[in-house]
């Protein structure tokens, strides 16, 4: 795909699918397995593959989730995936200088990310959300992808991890 679109300026990476936490006890290995291959092997191949594409003073931008910084019961895989794509994006910020790489970090958004949940389990999960954190409500798309607009255009950010989570980490 990038040798038919030639040279590229940036490169966002935010595959993802709705999410299916699970407890040790009832670990599926082949699952998680899966998650890694999206979420951060995804990444990596993105980046490898975009790469030798990308112009000078072009910039990757990843995505990590808060998850890394505050788990809870059942996200041992997303949490450790968070935390291997923020040490990729600084590993990678540091090898393929000057290239920028930066990653975002959501909290919880109004997105098919919940797919998997019932309709009301996901409107609970979004009002206790809400009610737990200094924002007071779960972010939308639109303030996300303001975090991706910065780490595109801000040209003195890179190793960056742009937490954008309406205060959960402090909660």
């Amino acid at each position: 795909m990038f040798g038919d679109l030639g040279d590229i300026n940036h490169l966002v990476f935010t595959a993802g699918e709705p999410l299916a936490l699970m407890d040790v006890a009832a670990l599926d290995l082949d699952k998680a397995r899966e998650f890694f291959a999206l979420r951060y092997f995804g990444a990596l191949g993105a980046v490898h593959a975009a790469s030798p594409h990308l112009q000078p003073g072009g910039s990757i931008t990843l995505t990590t989730g808060i998850a890394g910084r505050r788990p809870g019961p059942g996200w041992a895989v997303a949490a450790s995936i968070c935390g291997a794509v923020e040490s990729l994006t600084r590993a990678l910020a540091v090898e393929l200088a000057p290239i920028r790489v930066n990653a975002v970090c959501p909290g919880v958004v109004r997105s098919p990310l919940w797919a998997s949940m019932t309709q009301a389990s996901r409107e609970q999960l979004y009002r206790d959300t809400a009610a737990s954190i200094p924002a007071g409500r779960v972010g939308e798309a639109d303030d996300i992808a303001h975090a991706y607009l910065y780490c595109l255009t801000q040209p003195f950010a890179t190793g960056s991890i742009l937490t954008v989570d309406g205060g959960t980490a402090l909660a």
